[in-house]
């Protein structure tokens, strides 16, 4: 295994002496917070610790009927009908009575404005395997692990406390992050703040995210809130040309979890500068070759890299390559043979594939003769240096 050392220099705007980057000391039992735009991970603690996620798992019930409405086999405007089961969950619901039908676009601006446990219930029965929820909650535990979230089990379809119910803050980020990309026209949703389902129930009508209306950029995503989990929140905030996603639990007021919620976002949009630290295509370093036409070849980035470093740093990162080397001809321009690990100060690593620039061709007898004898010459002074 080789490894080079390198210092890379970064194209971004500097104002101000280095600083160093001072980490949040969040008040969250649990916490994650992400530059979705860069995939940068700002924050992390104890973020794979599979925990009671309350209302906040309900996106992945949304997650489920977006997809379905996105193939056909939900419309908006289908109406389905309110089952015993659903209408017996008590905390927030949308009041629904058993035997109503109610629209689809309703029960899911229900769930997301209005964290409606009965609407939950209601789409789950409908998308279940077997009619049931607790068919729906199988397959929402097979479908989060198709989406790379390692940490979650579903018991039911609104975080209802169960023991079996259990999610990690940053699988929570995951989901968030997989409903921007992946349903842009479901998305505005998440920014509104009130719906008044029905005129004689009007207790619950307004959206509990402490963020909407503050001005900072923020559109999404879910509160929640149990005994057990205390107060907690996957939020979304846009603010120019980026957007970060952060997941907070465990909070023991519905006051402190907006404090805290705001207080990362300013920290996460203050305290960061966005970088250019590569192009694609961009040479990084050389590796040696084993019986080649020729003894090196260069090492390009496989990809570009913008991340997220210190606001005031000094313009300079840490990072190395890695590679098996001497790599052995023939090699193809193209394939990827090493790895560039970078460490800005204060964030974990990112790497970046390293794909070789050129082709080199394997040497002809002359060059494998050449190669063989400098093996043995220096296997014999290694030698000769230890009889010493």
């Amino acid at each position: 295994m080789r490894t080079v050392l390198l210092t890379l220099g970064f194209v971004v705007a500097l104002v101000g002496a280095p600083i160093k980057l001072v980490a949040f000391e969040t008040q969250a039992t649990s916490a994650f917070v992400l530059d979705h735009s860069t995939g940068t991970v700002l924050l992390s603690k104890d973020a794979d610790v599979p925990l009671p996620p309350a209302s906040m798992s309900k996106l992945m019930t949304l997650y489920v009927a977006f997809e379905a409405v996105r193939d056909g086999r939900l419309k908006m405007d289908d109406t389905l009908r309110v089952s015993e089961h659903a209408m017996s969950y008590g905390g927030s619901t949308m009041f629904l009575q058993a035997g109503e039908r109610v629209k689809v676009s309703d029960l899911i601006t229900g769930i997301i404005v209005l964290s409606g446990n009965d609407a939950c219930a209601v789409i789950a029965e409908a998308l279940s395997p077997d009619g049931t929820e607790a068919g729906f909650s199988r397959f929402m535990t097979e479908r989060a692990k198709k989406l790379g979230m390692t940490h979650s089990t579903f018991a039911n379809s609104n975080g209802w406390p169960n023991p079996r119910h259990r999610m990690s803050m940053r699988d929570l980020a995951i989901l968030g992050g997989r409903i921007i990309d992946d349903f842009p026209e479901f998305y505005t949703m998440f920014s509104q703040k009130e719906f008044l389902f029905d005129e004689k129930e009007s207790q619950n009508r307004f959206n509990r995210n402490p963020l909407l209306g503050l001005g900072i950029g923020a559109d999404g995503l879910k509160t929640g809130h149990t005994q057990e989990a205390g107060y907690g929140l996957v939020g979304s905030v846009a603010q120019g040309s980026r957007r970060i996603i952060f997941v907070i639990s465990g909070l023991q007021t519905e006051q402190a979890r907006a404090r805290e919620a705001e207080a990362i976002t300013n920290w996460a949009f203050r305290q960061f500068t966005t970088a250019q630290l590569l192009q694609e295509g961009q040479v990084v370093a050389e590796a040696d070759v084993w019986m080649g036409e020729t003894t090196r070849v260069a090492l390009t980035a496989g990809k570009a890299l913008n991340t997220l470093v210190p606001s005031g740093s000094d313009g300079k990162v840490d990072a190395e390559v890695v590679y098996n080397g001497p790599l052995r001809a023939p090699v193809t321009a193209g394939d990827t043979v090493g790895t560039l690990i970078i460490r800005p100060e204060g964030l974990a690593a990112t790497e970046v594939p390293l794909v070789a620039a050129t082709s080199v061709a394997q040497g002809g007898v002359m060059v494998r003769l050449k190669t063989a004898s400098r093996k043995v010459m220096k296997k014999l002074l290694a030698e000769a240096e230890g009889a010493l």
